[in-house]
């Protein structure tokens, strides 16, 4: 069992649109609600390739009966915490030149009682997983702290945790050395505090990172591809995506944190780990669905995927 969290879900608006002009009248061509937040979509992803899941997080009023309902449906174990405030929405605007705007709520504010509910629930998840994935932002009420608290109460029962946040958040979490993290670029500088130029600059940071005790660290590059380190061997090892026709980047990350998942489950070695967690990012390009793998696609594009070692 894998068990998500995710403390700030969304449901994701996806709008289409000729282009959008601020201070203006934008009218939409299409809109989708679906159920989101960084770790709903790493849900969807290991539920579509059949891994058993528990989602864990807050939801309150409509929106947050919309996800659970969702989690339901795609046959998870639903098994978050209720909160009086609702549940966020997120707006995405996806022009067809190509821009890609995100409109995000803070999201509901969580009061002690609630935080205290949520983690008595957390440890109570613990006991059935394998993995833990810590996923997205954080909503109001909630210290800069949590992720660490999450990570330390998770390392007490000897479980191993998957990291993607951002931010203070992203900083305060790696004290606590989860198993895995998956910065971007942008939150790679933020937390080395260093610009990230090039590809050898990312492979020296993660390297780094994998030597302060985080065992695996695999950086997301957009279109540049993955930088994958670990400290279960020496090398950086890199993956450059194949070309595909992108409709939407949006949880072209969270992609990448489940195709991990799922690799370390079946003791993947570090190549072939590398190798699909790029062919399922990619193929997560080419759909307008947020968290949905064309998996045919993805199939067909991993042994187009060549893997290189990145000198530090």
């Amino acid at each position: 069992m894998i068990m998500t969290v995710t403390l700030n879900p969304a449901i994701d608006k996806t709008y289409t649109a000729s282009g959008l002009i601020m201070g203006q009248v934008n009218r939409m061509k299409t809109v989708r609600n679906l159920a989101g937040g960084k770790g709903i979509n790493v849900t969807k992803i290991l539920r579509q390739y059949g891994c058993p899941v528990t989602a864990l997080g807050f939801l309150g009023g409509y929106t947050g009966s919309f996800i659970e309902n969702y989690v339901k449906e795609i046959q998870a174990v639903s098994a978050f915490t209720s909160v009086h405030e609702d549940t966020r929405s997120s707006i995405n605007i996806i022009a067809e030149d190509g821009y890609i705007t995100e409109v995000l709520e803070p999201g509901p504010e969580i009061t002690k009682q609630e935080k205290e509910r949520f983690l008595a629930d957390y440890k109570l998840g613990l006991a059935d997983c394998r993995l833990v994935v810590l996923s997205g932002s954080v909503p109001r009420g909630l210290s800069e702290d949590i992720y660490e608290t999450l990570i330390r109460l998770a390392k007490k029962q000897d479980k191993k945790v998957i990291l993607d946040t951002s931010g203070e958040y992203l900083v305060n979490a790696v004290k606590g050395k989860p198993f895995m993290i998956k910065p971007n670029l942008r939150e790679l500088e933020y937390l080395t505090g260093r610009k990230i130029a090039a590809t050898e600059d990312a492979a020296d940071a993660a390297k780094e990172l994998t030597a302060k005790g985080i065992a695996h660290v695999m950086i997301s590059m957009g279109k540049k591809g993955l930088i994958y380190a670990s400290s279960a061997f020496h090398e950086v090892l890199y993956a450059k995506p194949p070309a595909v026709r992108m409709k939407n980047t949006i949880g072209c990350g969270d992609s990448v944190t489940a195709s991990f998942c799922m690799s370390w489950l079946k003791q993947e070695a570090p190549e072939l780990t590398l190798r699909k967690a790029t062919a399922i990012s990619a193929a997560s390009a080419t759909t307008f669905e947020i968290g949905v793998i064309p998996m045919e696609l993805a199939e067909e594009l991993l042994p187009q995927i060549k893997i290189d070692t990145v000198a530090v």
